[in-house]
């Protein structure tokens, strides 16, 4: 097994025992750089305009990265890859003839059952407005990647695909889905070749140990009401950190800040909230009385483990997605895009999440079903029956 990542990922394949094959690029640098985070701001929200925008985040690595992800599989029996990235990773199976899975967090298919994330509209309009929804954001990504893409299949002396070409191949390669079938089943119109496994995580940190200040500051009175956006801060942090600390008054609740990549700061805090730069979400969430994020794919699946309201606060690509899926099942309130943020609304949905018990049942019952799943070993399973057992003498990794 070999992990393929990002070079400032090689000290997490280290802690796992993982071959690791570092790749060009150093990705939560981009994300905060000006032209990432003024991204994250404006430059996701509307389709068309993110091809011109991403071309240029990615275009001074991504070619190295494609380079060296091929280097990685020289020798290797097969490939699993990010679904966002599969047409890199079709040309290089291609190229050296072996077997591929994608993966991917957050659907990509189309569907007639919602609409597709980082659509714009997120609102159920239809069977033939999902579908199409999710055909048009399929053609975004191709777009993103397409000049990219017809370099390095040139380099690797393939032929050049087109969308429809990118498309059935994508459609036809095995997918493992991973997120869990309480909160997207599969749909009908999905081919038998996608598999929701249910969530990925990693559950590495069972011992870890609070500080004593957060030990203390929980044991001090209710539980609190977690924030944090990882990445997601914006241009201005600092005034992100203010609205947060003006919602968190309003709403009577005390406060847990997780400072994240984006580096929310405030200059002061009053005994309510308690500021950190990091803690596992898989501890800290079933501690809170609800949990305030931005969507992405993986904090969304640990506030739903939690069995807590969640509050959704979203920036870009498939945020507003999960957003809309909370409040379909009932699982939190209406999301709140981060461009329509104030400190009344976000304290309003605190106080929802806080004080709806029948929210707080079905949070706690999706809470439930998603524990007694086993993303890991299912996907594992599903690996073994299409790429084979391990060979004698091969270790197993899951």
């Amino acid at each position: 097994m070999r992990l393929a990542a990002p070079e400032d990922f090689a000290g997490f394949a280290r802690q796992y025992d993982v071959g690791f094959s570092p790749l060009s690029g150093d990705v939560q640098q981009i994300m905060a750089s000006d032209t990432g985070r003024t991204f994250m701001e404006t430059g996701g929200a509307n389709p068309l305009k993110s091809i011109r925008a991403m071309r240029t985040m990615i275009a001074p690595v991504i070619m190295a990265m494609a380079e060296d992800a091929y280097a990685a599989c020289r020798d290797a029996d097969a490939l699993i890859c990010l679904g966002v990235f599969s047409a890199f990773g079709r040309a290089i199976a291609e190229a050296l003839g072996i077997a591929i899975i994608n993966m991917e967090p957050t659907p990509l298919l189309p569907t007639r059952a919602f609409a597709a994330p980082s659509w714009p509209i997120q609102k159920d309009w239809g069977g033939a407005h999902n579908y199409l929804s999710g055909l048009a954001m399929l053609a975004v990504i191709w777009l993103w990647h397409r000049p990219f893409v017809r370099e390095f299949r040139q380099r690797l002396g393939l032929s050049p695909r087109s969308a429809a070409g990118h498309y059935r191949a994508f459609r036809s390669t095995p997918l493992l889905s991973a997120y869990s079938p309480s909160v997207i089943p599969h749909p009908a119109d999905w081919p038998d070749g996608v598999h929701v496994t249910g969530y990925f995580f990693l559950d590495d940190q069972a011992d870890w140990q609070p500080s004593p200040q957060l030990s203390a500051f929980l044991e001090a009175g209710d539980p609190p009401v977690y924030i944090g956006f990882g990445s997601m801060a914006g241009r201005n942090p600092e005034r992100l950190a203010g609205l947060i600390m003006e919602a968190l008054a309003k709403s009577g609740q005390r406060g847990l800040l997780l400072t994240g990549w984006g580096g929310l700061r405030t200059a002061s805090t009053p005994d309510s909230v308690f500021v950190t730069d990091s803690a596992p979400h898989s501890w800290l969430f079933p501690r809170m009385a609800a949990v305030v994020h931005h969507g992405g794919a993986g904090t969304t699946a640990e506030g739903l483990r939690a069995g807590v309201p969640n509050v959704v606060v979203p920036f870009v690509f498939d945020q507003p997605f999960w957003g809309a899926r909370i409040k379909a099942l009932g699982l939190g309130p209406d999301p709140i895009p981060q461009k329509r943020l104030t400190a009344d609304r976000l304290a309003a949905a605190i106080r929802l999440a806080v004080t709806d018990p029948g929210m707080r049942q079905r949070a706690n019952a999706c809470g439930a079903a998603i524990g007694a799943e086993n993303g890991v070993a299912n996907a594992v399973n599903v690996v073994k029956q299409i790429f084979g057992e391990p060979r004698p003498g091969e270790s197993e990794a899951e």
